[in-house]
């Protein structure tokens, strides 16, 4: 099957092949009217979502999917089992789909998640599906943005130690993180009210407990302020995300993973999605991970590849400004 004419579909990565990957796309399409189903393409391989097929019970025909398919390496690969040959096999997909998007056969990517050690096993070497994409597109940087209905936060770093969080929360870097995330949301037709998370505690007690949020923090958000960005920082972190989720501000600048991470997944757990910003292509995805512990059991949730469907979708229909 292809796309109804017309039509550019959205991407579909199918991830780690022996993950949920497979499960969660054969469940979100079956449950699409046939016509929305041909907005999409898949790329995996077939055997993979045959086994999921068989493994739902669904009544999904593989030739109604509009599968872009690449071979892995070797027999069908397991479910639930860490596998180089998984790692290579979402590079591979992940790949065609970058490639596709690049030369305006697909308008974006939405990505099933993959599993990073079976990814660094077959020798990509990367820290996520961020860094990946951002390899592959030779961006020179990106930005992780966790959204949600009432809490949408983005990240000036993310897979790295804390000490390397430290360290990367410059005010150029910061600068940048607010800028990203203050263009992304102009292009969604809304000027945000972005706040700005503290670094230290009570952002340092006028330096009390560090000086980084008066040295490094103040100083980005006074230069996005002269740009006229409407953003208010530094914020003590204990107090930020919940006067965001209250509705005080639209975007949370989170200065490390984990600060950000937390108040998403306490709020927003099964529905939040993962947004690349910066990249010279769109992608979304889900904010879970492979869960091989219950890959192949057919019960793996598909509410959160919805949601980051419906973003997509909603992505798409707002094209980027010129750079």
């Amino acid at each position: 099957m292809t796309a109804a004419i017309g039509i550019t579909p959205i991407g579909i990565t199918m991830g780690d092949p022996a993950g949920v990957g497979p499960e969660i796309i054969v469940k979100s399409l079956s449950a699409m009217p046939t016509e929305d189903r041909s907005r999409y393409r898949v790329f995996g391989n077939r055997d993979s979502l045959a086994a999921a097929i068989a493994v739902l019970g669904s009544d999904l025909l593989l030739d109604s999917i509009d599968l872009c398919h690449t071979d892995i390496p070797g027999d069908l690969l397991p479910f639930g089992q860490l596998d180089p040959r998984g790692g290579e096999a979402c590079f591979r997909f992940i790949e065609a789909a970058v490639r596709q998007a690049e030369a305006g056969q697909i308008v974006g990517i939405v990505t099933a998640p993959i599993n990073k050690a079976a990814l660094n096993a077959a020798g990509h070497h990367h820290d996520g599906h961020t860094g990946m994409l951002a390899s592959l597109t030779g961006a020179k940087s990106s930005f992780m943005l966790l959204a949600s209905e009432r809490l949408n936060v983005i990240h000036v770093s993310t897979h790295i130690s804390l000490k390397g969080a430290i360290d990367r929360a410059r005010p150029d870097r910061i600068l940048a993180t607010i800028r990203a995330g203050h263009a992304h949301f102009r292009r969604l037709g809304q000027t945000p009210r972005i706040a700005v998370a503290g670094i230290n505690p009570h952002c340092g007690e006028g330096g009390l407990f560090g000086d980084e949020d008066d040295t490094h923090i103040a100083p980005a958000v006074a230069m996005a302020r002269a740009e006229g960005i409407d953003v208010s920082g530094p914020i003590s972190a204990d107090t930020v995300f919940h006067r965001a989720y209250q509705g005080a501000f639209d975007l949370v600048v989170a200065q490390y993973h984990d600060q950000g991470h937390i108040p998403i997944k306490l709020v927003a757990f099964d529905t939040a999605i993962n947004v690349s910003l910066g990249l010279p292509i769109d992608r979304c995805s889900v904010d879970h991970g492979t869960a091989f512990d219950i890959a192949g059991k057919g019960i793996a949730n598909n509410i959160n590849l919805d949601h980051a469907l419906a973003y997509a979708r909603r992505m798409a229909v707002s094209p980027k400004a010129p750079s």
